[in-house]
């Protein structure tokens, strides 16, 4: 098997691929027993639509149920049973703008991202679901089509590796301003049937004024996870004043900011998340990825 070749700053499909290691002993994030994150109590629609089983009929079965075909065979009432399909299909959202293109340990936080969601797809995969992806950028989406097994995985790494070195190359491009988040969620709504699963990996910058609202639509139509990434500077910056640009490349300024290390003020991105109906996964950018699968499998969720 050839090396590891991440530098932290460059994504390539081969390492991705080859996260599948990590996740083979490491289990999904399970449902509550309520069959929604979080244990929120509720009904459960129907029976699914996968037809898994057929047996004969016993009392308190659904008639609706009664296979007519097999009934009509051996002359004796049949059932079929059906398995619940909505944990079988995982889209993978990347977001891949501009301010993603940022790190000071590590790697990237757009490389954590990949990984993240590799790792989060692998997990998908290997319990039999379907996983596709949506790569998010300043200019159109980046879209695979969920497909099954390493075969779909492999179009899945390769999709990220593609929109990063896009992402990269737009950046050095001088393309640098992040479209507001909301609108490319929004068209999101057709990519996934009713009751699969979205896993969103962004730093939320730049959500947009109608970022809750649309997040809140999609959560009604499926089980989102916001996987919130955070640089080592994010979680504790050193105290001290800190230059930056503003304004782009054409008149950027120099300006500066400000960090006091003894003010320890929630996370305000942390606060509105929580806030939504979604599943909620705190990843540190700089983790191993032995960590991040242990985190994405549901033993550090929604840790601060």
């Amino acid at each position: 098997m050839a090396a590891a070749t991440d530098t932290g700053a460059s994504v390539e499909a081969p390492d991705l691929f080859r996260l599948s290691h990590m996740v083979r002993h490491t289990p999904a994030k399970p449902l509550a027993p309520t069959g929604r994150p979080g244990g929120h109590a509720g009904t459960k629609r129907g029976n699914g639509l996968e037809i898994v089983d057929t047996r004969l009929q016993v009392d308190g079965d659904d008639v609706r149920h009664i296979d007519a075909m097999t009934t009509a065979r051996t002359g004796k009432p049949h059932v079929r049973t059906f398995r619940d399909e909505r944990e079988r299909e995982r889209l993978l959202v990347a977001d891949l703008r501009p301010a993603m293109l940022f790190g000071t340990r590590t790697r990237l936080r757009s490389v954590a991202c990949a990984q993240a969601l590799a790792i989060s797809g692998w997990q998908a995969s290997l319990a039999g679901g379907r996983v596709g992806l949506v790569a998010l950028g300043p200019g159109e989406p980046l879209i695979v089509s969920a497909r099954a097994r390493e075969r779909g995985m492999a179009a899945v790494c390769g999709g990220l590796a593609a929109a990063h070195a896009e992402a990269l190359a737009n950046a050095a491009g001088g393309a640098l301003a992040d479209p507001d988040l909301a609108p490319a969620l929004e068209r999101l709504a057709r990519l996934a049937p009713r009751g699969a699963s979205l896993v969103l990996a962004t730093a939320l910058d730049a959500p947009g004024p109608d970022f809750d609202a649309v997040l809140g639509g999609l959560a009604r139509r499926l089980r989102v996870t916001v996987v919130l990434l955070r640089d080592a500077f994010e979680r504790r910056a050193p105290r001290g004043a800190y230059p930056f640009l503003s304004g782009g490349i054409a008149g950027a300024a120099i300006r500066w900011a400000f960090v006091d290390r003894e003010t320890n003020r929630p996370d305000p991105r942390v606060e509105r998340l929580r806030r939504l109906d979604v599943d909620l996964v705190l990843l540190d950018t700089d983790a191993t990825p032995t960590r991040m699968a242990e985190t994405l499998g549901g033993r550090h969720a929604d840790a601060a």
